[in-house]
């Protein structure tokens, strides 16, 4: 199955959480459509099981398969299973541009990513999964320096997270560590993405 492409808003609305983390996307508190209003209909366990890994993967941007990949990666770590697999979503590289700022949301960071716009420790890398390790150096390249929406995403930034630092002057910032789960998606109960696995 491709990645999505279609309506996001309608899609942030239906699943009731903002997908590019500005809260525009949900003004509505309602799914969409003219039922909207009125569906009041009771989701089942699997269908909350569901639901819940439905909204991360879209948050992320991501197809199921790639996805799935991924949590059978985090399987094979030591530690909390749910928290591993949400540490390995946020050491994307598409999300560590997000995350410092130079780009206004995961879409746009992953579209500037494949681009070829960044550098991770001073060599181009065009592929949003890539896996950025604690100590790396991620920079925007000589020639995308004047790149008004990189420009507009670090002017309009209210927020950086702890595991990452950034200089503004260089454009650059370093992925210091993975992030604690307090420091992650708080709308996400990764508990239930594990149990939808784990049937």
């Amino acid at each position: 199955m491709a990645r999505y492409t279609g309506p996001r808003h309608k899609l942030a609305r239906r699943l009731g959480i903002s997908l590019d983390g500005t809260g525009k996307d949900i003004k509505r508190n309602f799914p969409p459509g003219q039922h909207g209003h009125a569906n009041r209909r009771k989701l089942s366990e699997y269908g909350i099981q569901l639901q819940e890994k439905q909204k991360l993967r879209h948050m992320f941007g991501m197809n199921e398969k790639q996805f799935r990949r991924t949590f059978e990666q985090a399987s094979k770590l030591q530690g909390v299973l749910g928290e591993n697999f949400m540490k390995l979503l946020e050491s994307r590289l598409d999300n560590v541009v997000y995350r410092m700022g130079f780009a206004p949301t995961r879409p746009a960071a992953r579209q500037l990513v494949n681009h070829g716009h960044f550098l991770v420790n001073g060599k181009k890398v065009d592929i949003a999964s890539y896996r950025v390790q604690p100590g790396d150096v991620i920079s925007v390249r000589e020639k995308s320096r004047n790149l008004q929406l990189v420009k507009d995403a670090i002017e309009t930034r209210t927020f950086v997270p702890n595991f990452v630092t950034v200089d503004d002057n260089k454009l650059e910032g370093t992925f210091t560590r993975l992030p604690d789960r307090s420091e992650m998606p708080a709308e996400i109960n990764e508990k239930l993405i594990v149990e939808f696995y784990s049937r």
